[in-house]
């Protein structure tokens, strides 16, 4: 046996399972790579195909160093079967997404119990109904595990509700790479703000910015009540809307009707930076998902509601001080972003705030902790298979 022989049964093996591999998470497995390579330990990512429908959605990624595994999907997608037995029999820990319908998973949460298993996820359907037949099944094996990352501190009581060890569970905390938003907003300076101003005819520091999709978790009807009292309340309010979706036809319609509202289609890098650096308040009271990352990096503070639809992410806003989120009803809703733009001091506060959060929730600190949990699970005795 060489000395290279000796060394890499010494090194720790990680091995991550994704079913497919958008390009918004490749700046997290290159960071992570990189975390885990600084710990001693090797790091492999093996990735399926999109099915379909995400095949349209042209968001595929490649990282030269990662491994494809078979993909097979059944039912219109709802079943996804990925033999991946033969990749991992070399690792000393498998990290797997914690979806329904990865079947192929049971097989290494079941009959691999020499082998660490983790899984990534939410904790539950933050959208579906926890008494249905799916969740229970989602619960039930959710239990099966050595070690659990959970994407925001919203998941730790939803993984701690199937009575797993909350000393087995690693918060993430979720993100994407904004660092290249962050230069660009960076390079945006007072003079330039004007020039933008001026090119969209912006006559007010009163400006709101909705950025999404148009569909109906995100509340369209709703913001656009909302605006209208907004504006009754402050004449000078002008509004900016960027995004698509199937309630696109609503949205140009309520901009051909009230002026001072524009629909600026689908925007991204440097023309998004530039919206968001002329607004003050970001308006969306529907669902709240890794779209408040652009309020933090470009101190746009985010208002929304209790609405019973977001994404874990909705964990980073905290009410009062880098957002807001009020009740559930258009006067109180409508109440708070007046009162917000009424107030130069909360808001000059809360946008600086909003500064803070951006270090905080950043790809490297996801990385970071991901890394952190996974050495721990590496220290700690196998658990599912003791029970």
């Amino acid at each position: 046996m060489t000395k290279n022989d000796i060394n890499s049964l010494l090194i720790p093996t990680v091995v991550f399972v994704q079913r497919r591999l958008p390009h918004y998470r490749l700046p997290f497995f290159e960071a992570l790579r990189q975390e885990l390579e600084m710990r001693g330990c090797k790091f492999r990512l093996l990735h399926g195909m999109p099915n379909k429908h995400e095949l349209s959605k042209n968001d595929s990624g490649e990282l030269p160093w990662a491994e494809k595994i078979p993909t097979h999907y059944f039912f219109s997608g709802r079943i996804c079967w990925q033999p991946f037995a033969g990749r991992i029999k070399d690792a000393d820990l498998v990290i797997c997404s914690h979806e329904n319908k990865l079947i192929f998973n049971l097989i290494v949460q079941y009959y691999y119990t020499s082998i660490r298993m983790a899984l990534f996820g939410h904790g539950a359907n933050l959208q579906g109904n926890p008494k249905s037949w799916s969740e229970t099944v989602k619960r039930f094996f959710a239990k099966r595990a050595d070690w659990w990352f959970g994407y925001t501190a919203m998941s730790l009581p939803l993984i701690k509700r199937f009575s797993f060890p909350s000393n087995r569970i690693t918060i993430a905390n979720n993100s994407i790479d904004t660092q290249k938003m962050s230069e660009l907003f960076d390079d945006i300076h007072d003079d330039e703000k004007v020039l933008i101003r001026a090119r969209l005819n912006i006559k007010t520091q009163n400006v709101g910015i909705f950025i999404g999709s148009f569909y109906d978790e995100k509340r369209i009807d709703f913001m656009l009540a909302a605006l209208l009292a907004i504006k009754k309340a402050t004449p000078d309010f002008e509004m900016l809307i960027v995004g698509d979706g199937v309630q696109r036809d609503l949205v140009i319609q309520f901009c051909k009707e009230y002026p001072w509202a524009r629909y600026m289609g689908v925007c991204k890098g440097k023309a998004k930076v530039d919206l968001l650096a002329v607004s003050s308040v970001m308006i969306n009271p529907g669902l709240v998902g890794l779209g408040v990352l652009d309020s933090f990096v470009c101190a746009v503070p985010m208002l929304t509601t209790h609405c019973g639809l977001h994404s874990p992410e909705i964990a980073y806003v905290s009410n009062g001080n880098n957002g807001v989120i009020t009740g559930n009803t258009l006067e109180e809703y409508t109440a708070a972003v007046i009162r917000l733009l009424h107030d130069e001091q909360a808001l000059k506060e809360m946008q600086l705030a909003c500064l803070a959060s951006a270090k905080e929730y950043s790809v490297e600190n996801m990385a970071r902790n991901f890394a952190e949990g996974i050495m721990q699970c590496l220290s700690q005795p196998i658990y599912r298979g003791s029970r």
